[in-house]
């Protein structure tokens, strides 16, 4: 008897090292994921700050970093109904699909977050968003044709991508991130017309300024897009981690993916970023520009992670 308690006692205790060390493992590879999206987001307000120095010093360093801030706020306020209203999408009642709200209801009690408003946007592909500024002005929207063509296990993997995106703020950081960037290219935009009509005071930093305007709205892009790929990882890991589904989503992951190629959408395609796929048109300038991860790759770290978690 007392040998057979001595081997639970080790049994339990290398089970709790083990636990300890893949929970380790697994905030190592969140706080890295959102070291990563802070210094980012610092390029992008750092680039939008010298275009206004060298096109004006310090008082257009000020005027855009004011400028930066009302449209941030204006974004942060108001996205989540813009993009619902753009998408027509409607509420969804609990009587009309109790299972979507159970599993929602749940998902959210386990990340700690207060249940999100439930959308339906009534489009035939497969796909789904969340928007919303903050845990109590969330929403999650679903198409008709996921909650038709995919099981419930899988529905519940997308569910807790997308929550987990409003868990980790994702919705705020992307809405800041396309905010700074449009204010970039719109910036760069007034400068190049200043320096046609000869209208720039700081003379001295033509060499530089002329270069830094061609040029800081693709950055710009190229920062956003690395910001919005970056959050569908952590989303990726975080809803795969706390539903313990991951390779349903990733089964889900291949399902939407293949019909966003084979029926694309026609829309806005400034709202890509949302989607958990991709659902527009691809043509070569939007290869250039992909605002997801590859799904490929997005599949194979779930099925790692799969492995993890056994």
């Amino acid at each position: 008897m007392k040998n057979i308690i001595y081997v639970t006692v080790i049994w339990l205790a290398n089970e709790f090292i083990t636990i300890q060390k893949h929970l380790k493992r697994i905030n190592l590879v969140e706080n890295m994921s959102y070291l990563r999206t802070a210094l980012l987001l610092g390029l992008l307000t750092g680039l939008l700050l010298t275009i206004g120095w060298l096109w004006q010093g310090m008082f257009g360093m000020t005027i855009f970093l004011i400028i930066a801030f009302v449209m941030n706020f204006l974004s942060y306020w108001f996205s989540d109904k813009i993009v619902l209203a753009m998408y027509r999408a409607r509420p969804i009642q609990k009587s009309a699909e109790p299972k979507l709200h159970e599993i929602i209801e749940k998902l959210s009690k386990e990340m700690k977050i207060p249940k999100p408003k439930v959308y339906l946007v009534d489009l035939p592909i497969l796909n789904a968003f969340a928007t919303g500024r903050n845990y109590n002005n969330s929403a999650v929207a679903v198409t008709s044709g996921l909650l038709k063509h995919l099981n419930w296990n899988e529905i519940e993997g997308v569910m807790s991508h997308e929550l987990a995106h409003i868990k980790n703020r994702d919705t705020l950081t992307s809405t800041i991130a396309a905010t700074i960037a449009g204010a970039i290219a719109y910036i760069a935009q007034i400068a190049w017309y200043s320096l046609l009509t000869g209208n720039n005071r700081r003379q001295g930093g033509g060499l530089l300024f002329l270069p830094l305007v061609l040029l800081a709205p693709i950055a710009a892009m190229l920062i956003q897009l690395a910001i919005t790929r970056t959050r569908e990882f952590a989303a990726d890991r975080t809803g795969a981690i706390i539903s313990k589904k991951p390779l349903d989503l990733a089964a889900a992951l291949e399902k939407i993916s293949k019909i966003a190629r084979q029926h694309p959408i026609i829309g806005n395609s400034a709202t890509a970023h949302l989607w958990i796929v991709n659902p527009f048109k691809r043509d070569l300038l939007l290869n250039l520009f992909q605002t997801h991860p590859p799904v490929d790759v997005r599949i194979q770290k779930l099925k790692e992670l799969a492995r993890e978690l056994k």
